[in-house]
Parts: structure tokens; C-alpha cells; sequence
């Protein structure tokens, strides 16, 4: 039964498990490109194939003289990538042998090919961008509109899949959440898509979401988080975000159980803007040894210092510094070992430069679909630059030991008299808008 599944099938498959790290590869991007250069010729073909034979997989009715399915061979491409081996539907029993225009078509297209693969990845494709990859010199279409049209709309549909997956079979350690601001809708202000992704007990890193969202108020990202809970996901030992009170709100509304990390990258382009330039290099020198100390109590001793030394001189940088002082060192409760790759979300800034560019060029590229098809194409595009973090059994049980901390600290919280007055957490002392 296997063999009459459709090779694109298995491929789409392959893809998919690559794309989640559940498919080994030395060369994480070659090989996306690869897989989705089959995946479009594989499924070209097999298009091809029913539009010759007037009928799809398992449909009965064949028009005598039309012919039925063969099984299939192996065709190769070769491209900028290797040879690229793909399975080609073959068909029997007509008057005239079945020749696949499609296959004659492609030999002198595979820079086009790959361009439009890359582009199934970064953004899914319109109807236009199909048409044109598959017409011959003449112009002439060598699919059907009803063909092309199915093409397009898989793309969407691999988007959605994403979106509603399972997301329990992820023991997220660290989880973090950013928005970044895209015109969705031509004309109009940018509006923030938010996008969470998180490292595993197992040290990988994975993409877990992305919405587009009004703005980010505290409903907002509340139901950002609420749907990837609903999908399975657990209580983090670290949310990892930037300082908008939105966030914040969210973060400590539906991940009591989890420490705050208030993003250090953000937090030192408020203070460097808040300082004169010929004293930032020696204050930041002082901040930065705070933010890296080596235990939290070590950390608290050095702020108390830059109070002291600089609160006159410099009150609105100092007064910076010490909002939300204790989210900003949460990640000093982590093994020494991780510390550097949960205190930021550059991540996601570094990503989408790139995808910023491509907006510029693609004309065709606004609205909530396309944009979030291209956030989520430059993210997997990445994913082979996505470095891991290693879990050893003893940073396993420190890790475990912070659980305990975390939720005994829960309990004491829920236990104790309610006093508004009062911060809920010791990693919670203050928020404030992003400056």
C-alpha cells in the first residue's frame, strides 16, 4: 500500500520532520532546499499526471484511450545544490507514449526552480509565482489553472498545520516571546506579530509560534500564550521577553510557576540612551559586571554600588537601572553554562533584517498571510544557524533544584495575605514602558 501513496507525499513528510529536527542533516539548509525542490517537482508531475489522465489518486472512472498509472522512476536534477533524485509518475496503456513536458521543461530551469523553492520556505507562493516558474518559451502553461491554484493553496495549509500542531511533546526550559512590527496591511501603521520559540530539555532550539496581533497589550499576548497552553504546552522554568508592560502582565498572568528574564539587549540601548557618551563606556563596564555576576546576591551588592556612585549625577539612567532589577537578573538563577543564551531575544531581531529586505522587493508580499508565511520561512531558513545548549545531568539537577525554588516561592505567594501594596515575586519588583 505504501508504494501507491504519492512520492510527494513521502517528501512532504521528509520536509516536515526536518523542519521540527526530527530529520538529521549535516547541512540543515541544503537540504530544505533540496526536499522543497522535489516537493515542487513531485507534485508538478503529479499534477501533470492528472491532468493527462483526467483523474486523481484512487479515482475509478478512466476514459478509455486516456490510460492509467505505472508506478513511477526516478528522475535526477541537477542544481546548484547536487543532483536532486525525484519520483516520476508513469503512465500506460495509451495509444501515444505519455511524455511529461513538465520534465523537458525543468532541465533548463533549475536556478528558477530553486528560486522557487526557497520562496515556498520564505513566504509560500502566489498563483503568479507558480505560472511563471511553470510555462514553456512560448508562454504556454504546462499546468492547469486548477493544478496551480491546489499548489498555492497547500502552502497556506502547511502555515495552518503549524499553527494548530501538538506542542506537548516539548519540555520547554526557556521560553521566549518578541514581537516585531510589519505592515500587514498597505497603507496602515505596522502592526507587531509575535513570535515565541524555546530550547528543550534535550538543549535544541524550536519555533513554536507566531501571531499577528493589534498591538501588544496584555489580552493580547495572554491569548498568544493561552493557545500555545491550550496545544500543550508546559510551565517553563524561564520566559525571556522585552520590557513592554503588556508582556509583563501576560508573562506573570500564565506562567506564575515560571522566573521572569527581562531582555539585557533591550534594557542597554534604554540605559546607553539615558547617559552622556563620555560616561557610558565606564558605567556600562559596571552595569554589565552586574548583569553577569556570578550569583544574584553578588549582583545585588554591585547595583547597591552604581546607586550609590552615580544616583546624584545621573538619576534617570540609575533610575533605568534599577527598574525591574531583578528580572534582569533571573537568568543568574540558571546553570552558568546557559546564562549567556536565555538573557537576550536578539534572536528574532537578527532573523527578520533579512526578512525586512525581501518586503522592500516583494511587492505582493502585504497581508496578515504572506507575512506570516515569511516570518515563519526566515525562521526556518535559520534553523540550521540555531545553536543548541547541552544539558548535563548535573545542570539537569540544577535545573530541577530552581523548579523546587520557583515553586515554593508559587506556593508561599498564593499562600500569603493579599496585599496589593506588595510585589507578587522577588524576580517582579517593577515595569515600565519600553523607553
Amino acid at each position: 500500500m505504501e508504494k501507491r501513496i504519492p512520492a510527494s507525499m513521502r517528501t512532504r513528510q521528509s520536509l516536515s520532520e526536518l523542519i521540527e529536527g526530527r530529520l538529521a542533516s549535516p547541512d540543515g539548509r541544503a537540504e530544505l532546499v533540496r526536499l522543497a525542490t522535489r516537493l515542487i517537482v513531485e507534485e508538478a508531475l503529479e499534477a501533470e499526471c492528472r491532468d493527462a489522465l483526467g483523474r486523481d489518486y484512487y479515482e475509478r472512472g478512466a476514459e478509455e484511450g486516456r490510460g492509467y498509472r505505472n508506478g513511477v522512476r526516478t528522475g535526477r536534477l541537477k542544481t546548484a545544490e547536487g543532483l536532486i533524485d525525484f519520483a516520476a509518475p508513469q503512465v500506460a496503456g495509451r495509444e501515444a507514449p505519455f511524455r511529461s513536458e513538465i520534465r523537458s521543461h525543468l532541465r533548463g530551469r533549475t536556478e528558477a526552480l530553486e528560486g522557487l523553492a526557497v520562496e515556498l520556505l520564505a513566504r509560500g507562493l502566489s498563483v503568479r509565482d507558480i505560472e511563471d516558474a511553470f510555462r514553456d518559451e512560448n508562454g504556454r502553461l504546462l499546468l492547469s489553472r486548477t493544478a496551480v491554484s491546489e499548489l498555492g493553496e497547500q502552502l497556506w495549509a502547511d502555515y495552518q498545520d503549524f499553527a494548530a500542531r501538538d506542542l506537548s511533546e516539548y519540555e520547554i526550559v526557556y521560553l521566549f516571546v518578541d514581537g516585531i512590527a510589519e505592515r500587514i496591511r498597505p497603507g496602515q501603521r505596522r502592526e507587531p506579530v509575535m513570535a515565541a520559540w524555546g530550547y528543550t530539555m534535550t538543549g535544541s532550539r524550536v519555533l513554536l509560534h507566531l501571531m499577528a496581533g493589534s498591538k501588544e497589550d496584555a489580552e493580547t499576548v495572554s491569548a498568544f500564550f493561552q493557545d500555545m497552553r491550550a496545544r500543550g504546552l508546559g510551565d517553563p522554568l524561564l520566559v525571556v521577553s522585552d520590557g513592554a508592560p503588556g508582556v509583563i502582565k501576560a508573562i506573570e498572568t500564565c506562567f506564575p510557576r515560571s522566573a521572569r528574564q527581562r531582555c539585557l539587549a533591550h534594557r542597554m540601548r534604554n540605559l546607553a540612551a539615558k547617559a552622556p557618551e563620555d560616561q557610558w563606556p565606564e558605567l556600562k563596564a559596571r552595569i554589565q559586571a552586574a548583569y553577569q555576576a556570578p550569583s544574584r546576591a553578588i549582583a545585588r551588592d554591585l547595583a547597591a554600588g552604581i546607586v550609590a556612585d552615580y544616583g546624584r549625577e545621573l538619576p534617570s539612567a540609575v533610575a533605568c537601572f534599577e527598574d525591574d532589577f531583578e528580572a534582569c537578573i533571573a537568568h543568574l538563577r540558571m546553570p552558568v553554562t546557559h546564562r549567556r543564551a536565555i538573557r537576550t531575544t536578539n534572536l528574532l531581531e537578527r532573523l527578520f533584517l533579512e526578512e525586512r529586505r525581501r518586503l522592500k522587493i516583494i511587492p505582493n508580499a502585504f497581508g496578515e498571510r504572506p507575512v506570516l508565511k515569511l516570518m515563519f520561512g526566515a525562521m526556518i531558513r535559520a534553523a540550521d544557524r540555531w545553536r543548541a545548549i547541552k544539558f548535563t545531568d548535573f545542570e539537569r539537577r540544577q535545573i530541577a533544584a530552581v523548579r523546587g525554588d520557583l515553586d515554593t516561592e508559587y506556593q508561599a505567594q498564593i499562600n500569603a495575605p493579599t496585599n496589593s501594596s506588595a510585589p507578587q515575586n522577588p524576580s517582579r519588583l517593577s515595569s515600565s514602558p519600553r523607553t
